[in-house]
């Protein structure tokens, strides 16, 4: 079972009075410009999309194309210390492996303490192609720190992966449709049942960012209708057939429009949110979405051309879209994201900006949601501490007892035991060893 703390909302989206007269007032926020309104407290639900992608040395043998893009070199460090790596950003803890036990604690431990509900996880299904299988073997070793940390899971499918190459090479590719069918039909016997996957009216939540293969109209409501029950399937920017609602993305192709320069503006930025939560007041369900920025990466690596640049803004960016997310008529809002660093949307930790991303999330939960939500960022460094204690008992092959707890009271808001486990640990650094352990799922 999940353990005590946040709980996701309802999140239901029955039409009531007040709803409705948020939804008059939000209609106001075009012609207007954006002023917040206030819903009732936990009427929200906030998700944060997560990539499981990153592959890097010990814990994988090379490092992955999420941080190379067959051009960097994250072996290589500059003066101040940075890697090479496929991003204008670097992680806090350094680059990272996807799979490693004590990353997926660490982000997990943030999240909750951030103020998380859910975790959205950029899924392609189990095939073994690419690195997808590796994506899902990653993303079932997640699973345990959700449940300990009381966050819902999510999956938001790539329908793209339809278009990979076979599995086996001396056969021909299954058609789309085919393949589609067996990834849900995968999804709904590992994922959808589990205490901790986030529902909307009794259905699994699933995103599909897309869809961008299988486009018949008949395809998706047919596929949905395989599962028992039927998931709840979320289209990016418009509801598909089959869909109940959509998700909003960052809009940037605005930035391609002439005059724009190559950047997205605030407000073309604002103009397209306030489409959608204009639309959104027709569908059953919607999911609203945050980000600090977009400044990507790939036209430099070569990988793909310039796709425009939404600025950060000294943090306004994130506040403003977050702000907006938390204050509209809509009860989910997802984060985009915790961690594509190659597009530069990320709110993990990062050496230029600090847990900043994070205490802003923090203030807005109090602000909006729940004004007693308890952790600040002396909470978010403790998890940052307990990470570093980590690598330095797996390396001396430490007894990790006092970490498992701290992490334990860290997932169930008990700050002050868990910083009295990390003093003591800290006062006792152990030794170097050449063996390891990982920390307790």
């Amino acid at each position: 079972m999940c353990s005590p703390g946040p709980k996701p909302s309802p999140n239901t989206c029955a039409p009531d009075l007040r709803a409705r007269v948020f939804r008059i007032l939000a209609g106001l926020w075009v012609w207007l410009g954006f002023v917040p309104v206030l819903l009732p407290a936990q009427a929200k639900s906030v998700l944060i999309y997560y990539h499981l992608w990153f592959s890097a040395p010990p814990h994988s043998p090379t490092w992955g194309w999420h941080w190379t893009m067959d051009r960097f070199r994250p072996d290589r460090t500059n003066a101040l210390g940075e890697q090479d790596i496929a991003s204008w950003y670097q992680p806090l803890i350094g680059t990272y492996d996807s799979g490693d036990p004590v990353v997926l604690e660490y982000h997990a431990l943030l999240m909750r303490l951030a103020g998380a509900d859910a975790v959205v996880v950029n899924w392609f299904g189990p095939e073994p192609v690419f690195d997808y299988a590796t994506i899902d073997r990653r993303l079932h070793q997640l699973l345990p720190y959700l449940e300990r940390t009381g966050l819902k899971l999510v999956l938001c499918y790539e329908d793209r992966a339809l278009q990979a190459p076979a599995p086996d090479p001396g056969h021909p590719p299954p058609s789309a449709l085919d393949r589609a069918r067996r990834a849900l039909q995968y999804a709904c016997s590992a994922y959808f049942g589990r205490a901790c996957y986030l529902r909307w009216k009794d259905r699994p939540v699933l995103l599909n960012f897309g869809p961008q293969v299988l486009r018949n109209p008949e395809d998706w409501p047919a596929l949905v209708r395989e599962c028992d029950p039927p998931p709840a399937l979320f289209t990016i920017n418009t509801p598909a057939p089959g869909a109940v609602g959509a998700f909003a993305w960052p809009p940037m192709w605005l930035s391609q429009a002439p005059g724009t320069g190559g950047v997205l503006s605030a407000a073309a930025l604002h103009r397209y949110l306030g489409d959608f939560e204009q639309a959104a007041q027709r569908w059953p369900a919607a999911i609203s979405c945050a980000f600090p920025r977009f400044h990507d990466i790939h036209a430099r690596a070569g990988t793909r051309p310039y796709w425009g640049y939404l600025g950060d803004r000294g943090g306004d960016t994130f506040r403003e879209t977050l702000t907006r997310a938390l204050t509209n008529a809509i009860p989910m809002v997802m984060i985009a994201t915790w961690n594509h660093f190659g597009e530069g949307t990320l709110i993990e930790p990062t050496r230029e900006f600090g847990f900043r991303d994070l205490a802003l999330l923090q203030q807005l939960r109090r602000q909006w949601i729940d004004p007693a939500f308890p952790p600040t960022t002396n909470e978010l460094a403790m998890v940052w501490q307990l990470y570093q204690l980590r690598r330095a008992a797996r390396r001396a092959a430490h007894p990790q007892t006092d970490l498992d707890a701290a992490a334990d009271a860290l997932a169930n808001f008990r700050f002050e035991d868990a910083r009295r486990l990390l003093q003591g640990f800290s006062r006792t650094p152990p030794e170097a060893a050449p063996e390891s352990q990982p920390a307790r799922p």
